[in-house]
């Protein structure tokens, strides 16, 4: 199945797992979306993910949920940038979510990163989606 806007595609899935307790779901493969669930890991959001090939040549990419105390720690995941309404922020005006408790999630020229790396790299870019 093809879909317009990947991003949104697996942050809905992401959601969707989590509102059923699920402790994988699986997303179509590429090199953005795994990038993406890089970020999630490294900021402790999702317990890891792995690519898994199929005979028919396509890849799906394997995520493992994350839950403490029974609640999924992914309170909140919203898309900021759409296909309809690019966002882009500067170094100087990336937002905060939830008064930095939250991460916002970027691509920028040095790759897709978390709102404080992209500070500390000085770079802005537009702005993906919101975790908290």
């Amino acid at each position: 199945m093809s879909t317009h806007d990947p991003i949104s595609d697996l942050i809905t899935r992401i959601r969707n797992a989590q509102m059923r307790n699920k402790s994988k779901v699986s997303t179509p493969g590429s090199k953005m979306r795994a990038s993406v669930l890089e970020v999630l890991k490294a900021e402790g959001y999702i317990r890891g993910y792995a690519s898994v090939e199929h005979p028919t040549g396509r890849s799906e990419l394997e995520i493992e949920l994350k839950y403490f105390d029974g609640e999924p720690v992914i309170r909140e995941i919203s898309r900021v940038s759409k296909p309809g309404r690019r966002v882009y922020a500067s170094v100087k005006n990336l937002p905060r979510v939830n008064n930095g408790l939250g991460i916002s999630v970027l691509s920028t020229p040095k790759g897709i990163m978390a709102d404080h790396d992209a500070r500390d790299a000085n770079v802005g870019g537009e702005v993906l989606f919101t975790v908290f």
